[in-house]
């Protein structure tokens, strides 16, 4: 009889990668996620993971009991969830991702409400790209998903996820306290050519964003300082060295060297709520979306 726990273990590599990360995913120790299949191996009689460089690689044995395994726990999570329905009450490990300023801004008053309301809720969250979220609630990694999209990038849904609109996010223009800008109430997108740039690096919205924008305006953008962390943009640009877009949620006070500007028309960026399809039903999840909902926006982004 092959174990639940095992087969999860193994499930957990897969979708996440890595031993490490499948062990942080599921709040073991990377050593206790290594022994778990190091007895399936046994059980099995079968190499599950063979070495690749630093990481891992799953054998086409191993993606075969992958494949049963996430049909199994499919099952375990509908039962579950069947049962926390007639009981009526949010309760059980609910683990949640969000990208960043979310995670910083939105879900700490999020999961101490329902720490308080809910004592029987073992709500966990993890701080994840939005994109990378997507996938994980579809291949069942996490519960629920905090993401987000643009109005020139919507937020692709694979079959089996749902969501629900949490609120929409302004984006304002941040300026160092001498520039020209800085005097003014708004800017239109037709002003912003020939001004250098801070943003996130290629691949994230925000970057991608900022350039369709100022393309569409007729400008090329001239991006002189990347960096992941929007504190760091606000830090780049109170340092003189350029200007940036940078979303309200979780940013923070400004310090004294940078401006907030209005751009006209104001850039929004949307959240949402993701889950799996049948799990909706879920009073944890359920509870926890209309928390979301309810907080938004923040007193203090």
């Amino acid at each position: 009889m092959l174990d639940l726990q095992r087969l999860r273990a193994l499930h957990a590599v897969s979708v996440h990668g890595t031993v490490g990360a499948a062990a942080s995913a599921l709040g073991y120790t990377s050593s206790a996620v290594s022994q778990q299949i190091a007895k399936l191996e046994r059980e099995t009689r079968t190499v599950l993971l063979e070495r690749e460089g630093r990481g891992v690689r799953l054998t086409a044995e191993a993606r075969q009991l992958v494949d049963a395994a996430a049909e199994l726990l499919a099952i375990v999570e509908r039962a579950e969830t069947e049962l926390e329905e007639r009981r009526g009450v949010p309760s059980g490990r609910l683990t949640v991702a969000a990208f960043a300023s979310a995670a910083r801004g939105l879900l700490p008053g999020v999961l101490a409400d329902l720490a308080v309301r809910h004592p029987a809720l073992d709500a966990r969250l993890s701080e994840v790209d939005p994109h990378l979220s997507v996938d994980m609630v579809a291949k069942g990694a996490v519960d629920l998903a905090v993401a987000h999209d643009w109005d020139i990038a919507p937020l692709p849904l694979p079959p089996g996820v749902e969501q629900a609109a949490i609120g929409e996010d302004p984006c304002t223009l941040l300026v160092p306290r001498g520039h020209r800008f800085a005097g003014r109430e708004s800017v239109s997108r037709a002003e912003l050519g020939g001004q250098r740039w801070v943003c996130q690096p290629p691949g994230r919205v925000c970057h991608d964003w900022l350039l369709r924008t100022l393309r569409t305006a007729g400008h090329e953008p001239e991006i002189v300082h990347q960096a992941d962390e929007n504190p760091t943009l606000v830090a780049l640009v109170a340092a003189g060295l350029g200007i940036c877009l940078v979303p309200r949620l979780g940013r923070g006070p400004l310090p004294d060297g940078v401006v907030e500007v209005v751009l006209d028309p104001v850039p929004v960026r949307r959240l949402y709520a993701l889950w799996r399809t049948g799990v909706g039903r879920r009073p944890a999840i359920a509870e926890t979306v209309r928390t979301l909902q309810a907080h938004w926006p923040p007193e203090r982004t």
